[in-house]
């Protein structure tokens, strides 16, 4: 069967994951900052998660290439804030897929790895766009969403046609695991102020020079 992915990449791991919760949080992470760290822990905790995935997107296809650091750099940033903690794993899967298109990821994952229990992380930016994705109601259909509050977005992607086209389909967070899909919930948490356009704007798209700085 013809897919629009590298199929069979991820069929080794079916077992190792069988019936296990895990969150898939897809970004640019250029770079990354506390915020993104702050947002897994807390769907960790929260959802019952056991493990977040970091999906370092090997390009985004609605963002400019321009002042976009290489793979490398920016899994590297994400591993330096993650550290040794437990139940959090840096991946390169849209690479190792041979796609940058999320619809071609979460359908993968489903295919080859279909008795995990998958749900998609998103900050509240991403929700206000999320209309934009290709085939974002399939996204939807495969997999639960997770919306994380961030400071300045959450009217707005409360207010975007992704909401009001499923707004009968929002749970409380405690069912999403539980719930059929399409089915998501929107998480007002602790809010950080991390930015990763913040970071550039003050360090430069050189930002990689300085990655190690603990101070974002």
């Amino acid at each position: 069967m013809n897919t629009p992915w590298k199929s069979g990449t991820l069929f080794r791991e079916a077992a190792k994951y069988r019936g296990r919760s895990i969150g898939l949080y897809g970004g640019s992470f250029n770079p990354s900052h506390k915020g993104h760290i702050h947002i897994a822990r807390e769907a960790k905790k929260r959802l019952g998660l056991d493990e977040v995935w970091f999906l370092v997107s090997p390009g985004n296809p609605l963002k400019p290439t321009q002042g976009m650091a290489s793979l490398e750099e920016r899994m590297e940033s994400v591993a330096d804030r993650v550290g040794g903690s437990a139940g959090f794993r840096v991946r390169d899967i849209e690479s190792e897929l041979e796609t940058n298109i999320s619809i071609h990821t979460v359908s993968a994952l489903k295919s080859e790895l279909p008795h995990t229990n998958f749900i998609w992380l998103m900050g509240a930016d991403n929700l206000a766009t999320f209309h934009h994705w290709r085939d974002w109601q399939k996204i939807a259909g495969i997999l639960p969403i997770a919306v994380f509050d961030r400071s300045e977005y959450a009217l707005k992607g409360l207010k975007s046609q992704f909401a009001r086209q499923f707004a009968r389909k929002q749970v409380p967070y405690r069912r999403l695991k539980r719930s059929k899909t399409p089915a998501w919930t929107f998480m007002t948490i602790p809010r950080h102020p991390g930015s990763a356009t913040q970071i550039r704007n003050q360090v430069g798209d050189n930002w990689y020079a300085n990655w190690k700085r603990k101070d974002t």
